[in-house]
């Protein structure tokens, strides 16, 4: 007998430790080659363990225990061949075709295509799997991929009401290593930094005439849609080249400094909010933000983030206007010294040029590092992004007035 050891890979650095969020296959299972066997949760991203070769698995630790990088988890016995599938060639009349077809639409949909955990939730939410894509081996459903799909919304008829109705039934479940870490980390930034926010209100008018404008020419010759993430992006990069202890760290006694901008864009994906990092978003163009955060949100949705593309931000922006909210104060995400909130856009009654005119308003907030960044410098920064989104040009100029450009001043 041969026997093959599965270990617990390394999710990054300085991890030592991870928890095995579920296996996947049963104890005794003959599996195949590179088959996904169990989803391990760390504390900066979910990954997919699988089977280095082909065998019948044992498996030598419970889902939901938690265990040493480089642990063995589990052994094949390589001996032990999956079975050959044998194809039978059959020759099928029309009648028969239909009859096999009906009898594959009728099979329950969780029974099919998804893992054990997966068919569970699809079959309490009362969701059909060709609702569901899959991203496992061979189109395999996860739970990842239904928690994704629930996300993302999902037709109110196709949810049977069957969790609320005033049973007054509690459950508990455990909270996942990624959860455990990010509660740590908003209880110690609160309790060793010294944050405070400022608040000012955007006109949208100008971002949104121009992205009504161009939205269609620019998606047709650039392949991605024109949102306001890029607008902000790019007027966050501005002000920090201006303002550069907003874009600077705390280390020891030493502040660090950056002459780049590591943007890190708060994204929604099944497991939480997730913060991927544009690098160099000082240099990119508004399509190449807007490709970058395609990308990344895709990434997170399908919980395929890598650890270095979560870490090395040197400012946040987080949105929570997409979700309705009219207000917040943005926790900032360490070791960074600020992050910008976005909100809704709600039409308001504002004064302009004496006169009360009703325009399109979004109330930005910025947390910061009173450690590192003075108020003056916090206020300034903010209004000058401000001032770039209400006039998009200045975007081009490196956030001056064009006619000051022109003339040199």
């Amino acid at each position: 007998m041969a026997n093959v050891d599965i270990k617990v890979p390394s999710p990054g650095e300085s991890i030592s430790e991870v928890r095995i969020a579920q296996w996947l296959v049963s104890d005794g299972e003959v599996v195949e080659k590179d088959q996904v066997i169990a989803e391990i949760d760390s504390d900066k991203a979910t990954l997919e363990l699988s089977a280095e070769e082909s065998g019948r698995i044992t498996l030598l630790a419970e889902a939901d225990a938690t265990v040493n990088v480089g642990d063995v988890v589990a052994k094949l016995d390589t001996s032990v061949k999956p079975a050959a599938k044998k194809e039978v060639k059959v020759q099928e009349t029309k009648e028969q075709k239909q009859v096999a077809s009906a009898q594959e639409a009728a099979k329950p949909a969780a029974a099919v295509h998804a893992t054990p955990v997966a068919a569970k939730m699809m079959e309490e939410k009362g969701l059909s799997a060709d609702k569901v894509k899959g991203s496992g081996p061979k189109g395999r459903i996860t739970k990842s991929d239904v928690a994704a799909y629930v996300a993302g919304g999902v037709d109110p008829g196709a949810i049977a009401m069957n969790g609320w109705g005033g049973k007054r039934d509690q459950s508990r479940q455990k909270m996942s290593t990624l959860r455990k870490k990010v509660a740590e980390r908003l209880v110690m930034v609160k309790n060793q930094t010294a944050m405070l926010t400022t608040f000012n209100e955007v006109d949208m008018s100008a971002v949104m005439e121009l992205r009504n404008e161009y939205k269609d020419k620019f998606k047709e010759e650039k392949g991605v849609s024109l949102g306001f993430m890029s607008f902000f992006t790019k007027a966050v990069t501005e002000a920090l080249r201006q303002f550069p202890s907003v874009n600077a760290q705390i280390d020891g006694e030493e502040m660090v400094m950056h002459d780049y901008a590591d943007i890190g864009i708060a994204v929604s994906s099944p497991k939480g909010l997730m913060v991927p990092v544009v690098r160099n978003a000082e240099r990119l163009s508004l399509a190449e933000i807007e490709s970058a955060i395609k990308t990344l949100a895709i990434k997170a949705r399908d919980g395929k983030l890598s650890i270095d593309e979560m870490t090395g931000g040197t400012f946040t922006i987080t949105n929570g206007g997409v979700f309705g909210s009219m207000l917040s104060t943005p926790i900032i995400n360490p070791p960074q010294s600020a992050i910008l909130g976005m909100h809704n856009i709600v039409d308001r009654p504002i004064a302009v040029n004496g006169q009360v005119v009703i325009r399109p308003v979004m109330y930005v907030a910025l947390s910061y590092d009173h450690r590192i960044i003075d108020g003056k410098e916090s206020v300034s920064f903010l209004y000058k992004v401000k001032e770039m989104i209400e006039d998009p040009s200045k975007m081009v100029f490196g956030g001056k007035d064009p006619g000051e450009v022109l003339l040199g001043l």
